[in-house]
């Protein structure tokens, strides 16, 4: 197959190119506009592989679009393109809306007239799959779990901008009969991760001594999954998923913020001892506004209909990181 990926040259987009060449007899084109989460070094383990090729282009402009598609002839692809820093979000929403809402449109609208006249061989195999998040379901309690009937209800800019594509390609499913595929994840961690989130920034800050800034009482629930995890489930997905189905992928690895904090810093003592303990670096600092309290997600659907789990804890990811 040949498999256009748009953002990847992103965290999680790159994962699943790298994996496509080197788990994979298939084809990848990287379709990215090289914001500054896109970083080629990203893909140099596979840059150089004949099935690898890489357009720089912005899936708001439907013009460039149009020309990778016609050129590259995809049978599946896989919209990762997204602004997705809750922060900074909510410091500059009109960009999240143009990138989330407006280039998923425009992905909507290329992919639609570029399956329509595509020859029967791609128009059979074809599927559009769009990589959505878990912040759109809101917040939990201390109970519960997201599945894929839970009914939206996001609290940042970020994840409304979310919601929003979410809804249009449901709609292009519904209304033109387009195959689309939606997956919703939960938070991922790993390699190559851009080091404004969680996890990289810890790390990087625990390593330099600097402060562990922590919201609130770090009492915020997440569920971790390894990235590598996450670009297995969406390959078996886009390649095994229903038409007009969506899925839930999450890692069963819950833990408070300031878990992982903490665990970053037994860690980083290990391998890079100094005088001190890296707990010590930890401070609290004003909540996020807004901020949700746990999200976990019931992946019962994407094990049970797709035969895809798990195969890392978050101990030795974290670890491996």
């Amino acid at each position: 197959m040949r498999i256009f990926v748009t953002g990847g040259a992103g965290f999680i987009g790159s994962a699943v190119a790298r994996r496509i060449i080197c788990e994979t007899p298939h084809e990848v084109l990287v379709f990215d506009k090289l914001t500054y989460a896109g970083n080629l070094a990203s893909l140099a383990p596979v840059a150089r592989d004949p099935r690898f090729s890489f357009v720089k282009g912005d899936i708001c402009d439907r013009a460039a679009v149009d020309r990778a598609l016609a050129r590259f002839r995809p049978h599946w692809i896989m919209n990762l393109a997204a602004e997705s820093h809750v922060d900074r979000s909510i410091d500059g929403p009109a960009e999240f809306i143009r990138t989330n809402v407006v280039g998923t449109g425009v992905m909507l609208e290329a992919a639609l007239a570029y399956w329509k006249a595509a020859d029967p061989d791609i128009r059979d195999a074809f599927r559009f799959h769009h990589i959505s998040t878990d912040e759109v379901f809101g917040s939990l309690g201390e109970e519960g779990l997201f599945r894929e009937d839970t009914p939206y209800a996001p609290n940042s800019p970020y994840s409304a901008s979310k919601a929003g594509s979410d809804h249009l390609v449901r709609a292009w499913h519904h209304t033109y009969k387009l195959p689309t595929v939606q997956t919703n994840c939960s938070n991922n961690y790993g390699p190559y991760h851009f080091p404004e989130k969680l996890i990289p920034l810890t790390i990087l800050n625990a390593l330099e001594g600097k402060p562990l800034p922590v919201y609130g009482r770090g009492d915020n629930v997440r569920d971790w999954l390894h990235v590598e995890d996450h670009a297995e489930a969406l390959l078996t997905v886009v390649e095994k998923g229903a038409p007009g189905e969506s899925y839930n992928i999450g890692g069963r690895a819950e833990r408070r913020n300031l878990e992982v904090v903490e665990a970053i810093c037994d860690l980083v003592d290990e391998m890079a001892p100094r005088s001190g303990a890296r707990r010590e670096l930890i401070r609290f600092v004003t909540d996020r506004p807004g901020h949700d309290a746990r999200y976990a997600i019931d992946a019962a659907k994407i094990e049970r209909e797709l035969g895809w789990t798990p195969r890392r804890d978050f101990a030795s990811g974290l670890r491996d990181t």
